[in-house]
């Protein structure tokens, strides 16, 4: 197993007190916004079935006062969420068709997802995963015996993608214990994770993680995801300077939201802050239509229109890949 060097135990686990002083009440979060009063007519009539969950430094790069703040709308429960919408689902992107083994997905050739857990540091109104079954799909039970073995036995798999709920969820020797079995097996050649972590609690990129990195066989690709430039404040900055200091590529995907980031001057500024901190603007992403996220969505022609703005404003690098993931195709659908 891949090991690290002991860290007191308050700097080992200083993420994770943080992550368990998550706000986890709507009305304690408009509270601390100045926008208690608007509560009666801003939060949903009933429990939406989704619970908000929302780390205390990320709330606190919201903008006090501001009903319509980008970050605000990404987190906070919406009495839209409970209209039915014609064509939305609870598995928008047949990741449940994909199952292959416990917490195994396999869509596309030479990649398979691992369902890493279901715990996320924020829940993000318009996942494509909140009506997904963690308790029965998830890759760490039995010590991810069932997942190792099914990549094992499939050497046509070159990259394993570490997923979720959100991976960097797990603890650094939990993610040790995954990548000491992972590394016993030859055909694997490169390791994808995909987080929102070092997003909206940056604390969780600290030495026995970085140790963790570094120590890894193979070329390692982080993918962020941050939606709007106001996410990436100096501590998330910092964040990113570590993880690329430690070997990591970093790129970012984004989902193009209404309300939030359907804007040219918000995709160019978060574009260009993501490359002041060394991430490259990957993927902006067409909304997975999941059952209670139809308010943000954008149409297709609004979204092509918004791409060509940005391409006339910022350099060809600084340019996301519009794209939607539709069930059952084998790679994603460029727009």
């Amino acid at each position: 197993m891949i090991t690290a060097s002991p860290l007191p135990a308050q700097q080992t686990h200083a993420w994770q007190r943080l992550w368990r002083d998550a706000i986890v009440d709507p009305r304690e979060l408009l509270d601390l916004l100045d926008l208690g009063h608007l509560a009666g007519s801003m939060l949903p009539a009933r429990d939406t079935g989704f619970a908000m969950r929302v780390p205390r430094g990320f709330a606190a790069r919201m903008r006090r006062g501001d009903a319509a703040d980008p970050l605000l709308l990404q987190v906070l429960p919406q009495a839209a969420e409970l209209i039915e919408a014609m064509g939305y689902s609870l598995d928008a992107v047949g990741d449940m068709d994909a199952r292959v083994a416990g917490g195994v997905l396999h869509k596309y050739s030479g990649r398979a997802l691992l369902i890493a857990t279901g715990s996320c540091a924020v829940n993000c109104r318009y996942c494509f995963r909140r009506h997904f079954p963690y308790a029965e799909e998830t890759a760490a039970a039995d010590r991810w015996r069932q997942a190792i073995g099914y990549i094992r036995a499939d050497a046509s798999i070159a990259e394993v993608i570490l997923s979720g709920g959100d991976p960097l969820s797990l603890s650094t020797p939990k993610l040790a214990e995954l990548t000491a079995a992972l590394a016993a097996i030859a055909h694997i050649k490169r390791l994808r994770i995909h987080t929102r972590l070092p997003v909206v609690l940056p604390e969780r990129v600290d030495a026995q993680f970085l140790a963790w990195l570094r120590a890894l066989p193979w070329p390692i690709a982080i993918v962020l995801h941050a939606n709007h430039a106001n996410e990436i404040d100096d501590g998330v900055a910092d964040a990113c300077v570590r993880l690329r200091d430690a070997g990591a590529t970093l790129l970012n995907q984004s989902v193009l939201l209404r309300g939030v980031n359907d804007d040219v001057d918000a995709l160019a500024d978060l574009s260009a802050r993501l490359f002041d901190c060394g991430v490259v603007p990957y993927y902006l992403h067409q909304l997975d239509r999941v059952a209670g996220a139809a308010h943000f969505a954008v149409d297709d022609v609004r979204a092509r229109d918004l791409v060509e703005q940005l391409r006339g404003r910022v350099s060809g690098y600084l340019v996301p890949r519009l794209v939607r993931e539709i069930a059952g195709e084998r790679a994603k659908t460029a727009l």
